[in-house]
């Protein structure tokens, strides 16, 4: 019923879109057979389409372009190592990318809580959400740790687009798991993805307001701890790549991270 739902909004947006853009068209077509040297209803109506309509059509092509299939070999682990090693029942399910992916530690940083790490290395928000049904809903966890969306930015997408992924995939765990809670570690600044800071900034702050103001949503401040008194990101937290975090830098992730961890 949810992809139904989800399909019948794509399929609304793409019918919007294309009325937008033939709107366009028929306008422009009438403005030229009433030109008299005034550009403003050209400038008018390619402003409305290029604020409404163009950013629809980007999006939805993205959309049919993912390649969610390459991570199949992924997630087809973590079933196969379940049927093996079954997972706790009313856990802490950790998911996301890279952070979450290589966070080794979380057993030992978080001891006397049962722990699930679902985590996949470049995955995109949008990724988490077309897998819940395989490596979230069978778990029925006790809370979500959630992050993923720097990939997201990093393959072009604009804060906007990441933070409308990021309530689809509230929106889908809450479908099914109407309870769980959902904590949002933020992003941090990295020395190699430094030109992206304004950016993750923005989607922190676009997922901060929305849980104030959504049940069951909680958003982690994770980001400042990186940054030194220059300024600048801290290169000692990070592993070669100045991507990732080291064990210091995971040290520095667990510290803000347990302060929500349920009583």
């Amino acid at each position: 019923m949810k992809q139904k739902i989800l399909s019948d909004k794509f399929t609304d947006a793409a019918v919007f879109a294309k009325g937008a853009a033939q709107i366009y068209k028929i306008g422009c077509g009438r403005a030229l057979e009433n030109y008299n040297g005034d550009m403003k209803p050209f400038a008018f109506l390619t402003l409305t389409y290029l604020l409404i309509a163009a950013p629809l059509r980007q999006a939805m092509s993205a959309e049919t372009t993912h390649d969610f299939g390459k991570w199949e070999p992924e997630i087809t682990a973590f079933e196969a190592a379940d049927r093996t090693n079954p997972p706790p029942t009313n856990a802490l399910l950790f998911v996301g990318s890279s952070t979450i992916r290589l966070w080794t530690t979380l057993a030992t940083d978080f001891p006397g809580h049962p722990i699930i790490n679902h985590g996949f290395g470049g995955s995109e928000i949008a990724d988490s959400t077309h897998f819940a049904d395989r490596i979230v809903f069978p778990y029925a966890p006790r809370a979500i740790f959630f992050r993923a969306g720097g990939n997201d930015l990093a393959n072009g997408k604009t804060p906007e687009a990441v933070f409308v992924d990021f309530k689809a995939f509230v929106e889908t765990v809450h479908a099914r798991l109407p309870d769980v809670e959902i904590y949002f570690i933020s992003w941090n600044p990295t020395p190699s993805r430094w030109k992206n800071r304004e950016k993750e900034k923005t989607l922190n702050d676009s997922v901060e307001e929305y849980a104030r103001h959504t049940p069951r949503v909680k958003f982690i401040e994770a980001g400042m701890m990186v940054i030194g008194a220059d300024g600048m990101p801290r290169p000692e937290l990070f592993i070669g790549d100045q991507l990732h975090f080291n064990a210091a830098g995971y040290k520095l992730l667990a510290e803000r991270v347990r302060p929500f961890l349920p009583k």
